[in-house]
């Protein structure tokens, strides 16, 4: 449960300053050091002093500050040497679960899961791509039934491509609830319990050799009403929340100046001078300006944002992002000749979640990023959204729009 905030009730978000922030995140560190605390203690204490999210509402992580302000308590709490959460296991709960319960969850859903997201007592996965709905995840198949009598859901269905389901203690799902409603229209949106009877985890192998993707099978698993998040109905709405969550996690997430990939291929060239051939260093020139030139606009992303609800302006980021890793990558691997096509280890094997990235071979990033213009949306689907929501030119012709999901063609 929510614990009561530290001290007096923060003013209205728009009393608060940059200074204000950085006094308030003063005062917490003095009396919680972090190297005095394990590091779930530490993230409870500042989830519940409003610096966990400080857009959100006091009460539920937050001060109801400017979200801008963010990076502000961020640089304080990163200077004194606060614990900082592994993204690769808690991206789905902080960057999209937390956003979309804020949005859309009842307050006893917001008391029971985000102070626990925070925390990292709960790791969430997200149970949307299924083999016959990707790109269309509209066209998902996996049924949910209320049943009347314990007021429960049975669901039975396939997921695929899931990240951390193999660790996770909850998923977000969305399945089809109405079946003779438009593809659309028919979903409604869910909190499963990942530990519960019928729900299977199987490992995938991706090209690193590592299985940080699954396949879920839900057999029969039964989920409360109560972990219904949105309307029934609803589960496309919600859904879109959370993808748009996601893409700015993924293409709009804070990095320092040459930081992610390119900081790499930059030490590589500094570091090794004996590989660089006639062209090269405009080709690096031109990456190292596109990488800048998305983490700038990333950070005026996020400052553009509202609280849970983000535009669909992240697709652009998200599409940049994909591109640029593996240009990036590639030319590593142009630089390094043969050498760049050894590589260590192909062993199937759970990934290291708590190694970070930037350590990580320029061989793994090279093949890793080829999932970067898969995953959170294809570059082709962004593009679309881009053109329609962003720019404004006509929708794509779709004929199934309005047609039953019972009566697609499968």
């Amino acid at each position: 449960m929510a614990q009561a905030q530290h001290g007096h009730r923060p003013a209205a978000a728009t009393s608060w300053t940059a200074d204000a922030i950085r006094a308030r995140v003063r005062a917490f560190l003095a009396e919680h050091a972090p190297a005095s605390l394990d590091p779930p203690v530490f993230w409870g204490a500042r989830y519940d002093a409003g610096l966990a999210w400080i857009h959100f509402p006091p009460g539920y992580g937050g001060l109801g500050a400017p979200r801008a302000l963010q990076a502000v308590a961020d640089a304080e709490l990163a200077a004194a040497g606060a614990p900082a959460h592994s993204m690769a296991r808690f991206t789905i709960g902080l960057g999209m679960a937390a956003p979309t319960v804020l949005a859309f969850g009842t307050e006893e859903q917001k008391r029971r899961w985000l102070r626990p997201m925070f925390t990292g007592e709960q790791v969430w996965c997200q149970l949307f791509s299924e083999p016959g709905a990707g790109s269309d995840l509209a066209a998902l198949a996996t049924r949910a039934v209320l049943d009347p009598a314990s007021n429960e859901w049975v669901v039975n269905g396939q997921k695929v491509w899931t990240s951390i389901a193999h660790e996770a203690h909850w998923a977000i799902l969305v399945a089809r609830t109405d079946p003779a409603a438009p593809k659309h229209k028919g979903l409604s949106y869910f909190a499963v319990d990942m530990t519960g009877p019928g729900v299977e985890v199987r490992p995938l192998r991706q090209a690193t050799g590592e299985a940080e993707f699954n396949e879920v099978f839900l057999t029969d698993v039964r989920i409360p009403d109560a972990q219904r998040i949105g309307s029934v109905g609803d589960g496309w709405k919600v859904a879109n929340a959370t993808l748009m969550n996601e893409r700015v996690a993924i293409g709009a997430h804070a990095l320092p100046r040459e930081g992610g990939v390119i900081g790499a291929v930059a030490r590589l060239w500094r570091d090794r001078p004996e590989l660089r051939t006639p062209g090269s260093h405009e080709t690096l020139l031109h990456l190292w300006v596109e990488a800048e030139a998305l983490r700038l606009t990333a950070e005026r992303l996020r400052q553009q944002l509202a609280a849970g609800q983000p535009g669909p302006e992240g697709s652009a980021a998200k599409v940049v992002f994909g591109h640029l890793n593996q240009a990036a990558s590639g030319f590593a691997l142009d630089l390094l000749a043969e050498e760049g096509l050894r590589y260590d280890d192909w062993t199937f094997r759970r990934p290291d979640l708590d190694t970070d990235p930037a350590t990580r071979p320029l061989g793994f990033h090279y093949l890793r990023a080829k999932g970067n213009t898969i995953e959170g949306g294809t570059s082709e689907v962004l593009r679309n959204i881009i053109a329609e929501r962003v720019l404004g030119l006509p929708q794509e012709i779709r004929t199934d729009k309005d047609t039953p999901w019972k009566d697609l063609p499968r």
